[in-house]
């Protein structure tokens, strides 16, 4: 089993504060993973079995606890008054009207509380009215490189390539016959699209959502737009709207299969709504969707840098500066650092043109250049560090 050390760490730093922990992420990411190592760490820790209280909503043994009165009374009744619980409800998305549920369990005192979800609207609506306040969001992401290569322990740069070629889904890294991968991810992906978006939107042109998916993967990196994925896809005779994709869109960036990267004006220190760029969740998504198509090293490249910041608590922006562009603007706790990443930059001309942006910029912020180009450099406070040194924690 891979150690996830890093979400440990964080539920660690909330155990038994007064607060709803709230694991989020793509389906098969890891969440319920996470959650039976934490809770061998309270065994670990002298908790016994009988504090401990978990249950699987997917599991169709727990099928009648999918009504909330069900569930709420079978808590209730597990519960005495004299001792503490750890509560792990995982998928609570699936169900009905669950936030009532954890509302009437949060006032408890002697309750700690841990659910997951494969749904951003969870953490919307009545949830959000009712909770506000009242929980923390943990944001799970399937394996960073670092977690990767530690499983792995083979030469960095072997890892880094089956990393580009086939991501990080935590079960599906294991699978060592490529068929048999590209099944199980195409399983998730089917998975996503049906439960979390056909099935929420309440529609069935399953063959539009995944051409959108596909464009989408198809198109990471690139500044787009919802008229132009519309213009595109009726043009390749899937005839549709900008309302529906812009729907299906949102579907898509709440099921957290893709995430959205808007721009910002790096002159004028202003957010930018016209035009934003699409990022899978995972790098297998561009086997499972476009299978043997022609590899854009730079997009894949680029993919996992952005999820990497995300990883890293980041704000995360596509810059604009006199007319070019910055590949990524982040930011935590008001400080920036901008990135432009290459996979090599050997050639002059490309180094030119990458490092032009970043010298454009007067402020003081770091400035780096990612490649996968060995060594380090600086060039007049423009960073030069190796992609791999970088998602390992070095040269930070």
């Amino acid at each position: 089993m891979i150690q996830r050390t890093n979400y440990l760490k964080k539920l660690k730093r909330v155990k038994d504060k007064q607060i709803i922990k709230v694991l989020t992420g793509v389906r098969r990411c890891g969440k319920s993973t996470i959650l039976q190592m934490f809770r061998q760490q309270l065994l670990d820790e002298g908790v016994e079995q009988s504090q401990i209280i978990f249950i699987n909503f997917e599991d169709l043994a727990n099928e009648k606890y999918l009504d909330y009165h069900e569930l709420y009374q079978y808590l209730d009744n597990s519960i005495e008054e004299n001792q503490r619980y750890y509560i792990f409800l995982d998928e609570i998305q699936a169900v009905t009207h669950f936030e009532k549920v954890l509302d009437s369990l949060f006032i408890r005192s002697n309750v700690d509380i841990y659910v997951t979800g494969s749904n951003a609207f969870m953490l919307s609506g009545e949830l959000a009215t009712l909770l506000s306040g009242r929980y923390i969001e943990v944001r799970v992401h399937p394996l960073s490189f670092k977690e990767y290569h530690s499983a792995f322990k083979r030469d960095a740069t072997t890892d880094f390539q089956a990393y580009l070629n086939f991501g990080g889904f935590p079960f599906a890294v294991q699978l060592e016959d490529e068929k048999t991968f590209k099944d199980y991810v195409d399983g998730i992906v089917n998975t996503v699209l049906v439960k979390d978006v056909l099935q929420r939107k309440q529609r069935s042109d399953s063959a539009l959502v995944e051409h959108i998916a596909r464009f989408l993967t198809d198109t990471a990196g690139n500044l787009i737009t919802v008229k132009k994925i519309a213009n595109t896809l009726t043009s390749m005779g899937e005839k549709t709207t900008s309302d529906t994709v812009l729907s299906y869109l949102s579907a898509f960036l709440d099921a957290y299969l893709f995430y959205r990267c808007d721009r910002y004006d790096i002159s004028g220190k202003k957010y930018l709504s016209v035009n934003s760029k699409y990022y899978p969740v995972d790098m297998s998504l561009r086997y499972a969707l476009l299978g043997t198509k022609r590899v854009n090293i730079g997009s894949r490249l680029e993919t996992v840098v952005f999820l990497e910041l995300l990883r890293r608590d980041y704000e995360i922006y596509v810059g604009t500066i006199e007319n070019t562009e910055v590949d990524f603007v982040a930011i935590k706790q008001g400080v920036k650092e901008y990135y432009q990443v290459s996979y090599t930059l050997i050639d002059d001309e490309t180094y030119n043109r990458e490092v032009s942006a970043l010298k454009k910029i007067k402020d003081d912020y770091r400035k780096i250049l990612l490649t996968a180009d060995p060594g380090y450099a600086n060039d007049e406070g423009v960073e030069q560090i190796n992609v791999i040194n970088w998602l390992l924690g070095e040269n930070e």
